[in-house]
């Protein structure tokens, strides 16, 4: 009789579990942080897995609204129907519960809002997979489930206060690193990501997101994530340095693509475009300097140096063109 109960349990356990998590849904077991910077307004959301392309489930965001992680047994419309009812001006607390209330699966549920204000919301379903915790208050909520040890939420915390003088989305990539060194997801690591969005409403929908990255399989997710948030620096650098030449102030412009260089000197694009923009404000000798050096390395670029003018993107005489090739 107490074997028939048993199985029975068992049966009715696994039979509401189908109904409310499908197969296509992804087991994103994970820490997460959602954090707003309040000199900046700016509000990010950050993660990292053991599971493969981690930030196309969990982390969602709209500038002028909020940002949303939804994890454990991942609910992806938690993401953007929270960042809907939070654009109609309900509060996190509840805008989460309203959705909460819907959900029969909210028991494996781990989601955490945060809006424009810096008000923040989180819940862990009492059947997360252990180590699960979280820990919220004004501009930050960190959250995990299936962690190896139970510091891992104090841990981004402790990050997330001490590196107040970082931008933002250094200081969330900051707390995963945190996270990773107080053991992380017990199954290891796989895949990462980081968005970024204004305090306020974007002009273009297309232009929404600030940071946009993701590293969906890597042995070490967040150093690569680190290093492609450098590298969105460096080419930050490279864009005003665009605009700065648009400007015709070619001091400003130098000074970015040096800044650029320097974070990423074996970068052939970063030094190509500089010594282009020096050959057009008719520094010509100086980028011949420049562009010996990449063509050595890659003559590719001299084929595409030859092309340039005919497109207007290099505006030089003949006679300079030469130089340029030769």
């Amino acid at each position: 009789m107490k074997r028939l109960l048993i199985i029975l349990t068992m049966l009715i356990t696994v039979s509401t579990f189908a109904q409310v998590y499908k197969t296509t849904d992804p087991l994103a077991h994970t820490f997460s942080i959602v954090a707003r910077d309040a000199k900046t307004g700016e509000m990010a959301a950050a993660v990292q897995s053991h599971w493969f392309s981690v930030g196309t489930s969990v982390i969602w965001g709209k500038s002028g609204v909020g940002v949303v992680c939804t994890q454990s047994f991942v609910n992806k419309s938690y993401g953007p129907l929270g960042l809907q009812l939070m654009e109609q001006g309900k509060a996190p607390q509840v805008a989460l519960n309203e959705l909460l209330a819907k959900d029969k699966g909210r028991e494996v549920r781990q989601v955490a809002f945060l809006n424009t204000k810096g008000a923040s919301a989180v819940y862990t379903g009492k059947s997360c997979i252990a180590y699960a915790f979280d820990i919220h208050g004004v501009n930050y909520s960190v959250q995990s489930n299936m962690m190896l040890t139970d510091s891992v939420c104090k841990a981004m915390q402790r990050a997330f206060l001490k590196y107040a003088n970082l931008p933002l989305a250094e200081r969330v990539v900051a707390c995963l690193k945190a996270a990773q060194w107080a053991g992380g997801d017990i199954r290891g690591r796989q895949s990462a990501a980081l968005i970024v969005v204004s305090g306020t409403p974007a002009k273009e929908s297309w232009n929404d997101k600030l940071i946009d990255l993701r590293v969906d399989d890597s042995a070490q997710p967040i150093a690569e994530l680190e290093r492609l948030l450098k590298l969105q620096r460096a080419y930050q650098h490279m864009n005003q340095g665009d605009l700065a030449v648009e400007k015709n102030n070619m001091p400003k412009a130098m000074a970015e693509y040096t800044a650029a260089e320097k974070m990423f000197p074996s970068n052939l694009e970063m030094q190509y475009w500089h010594a282009i923009t020096l050959a057009s404000n008719k520094k010509v000798n100086a980028a011949v300097v420049m562009l010996k050096k990449i063509y050595a390395k890659d003559p590719n670029w001299r084929e595409l140096t030859r092309r340039l003018p005919k497109a207007g993107q290099l505006n030089v005489t003949p006679a300079e063109l030469k130089m340029l090739l030769n």
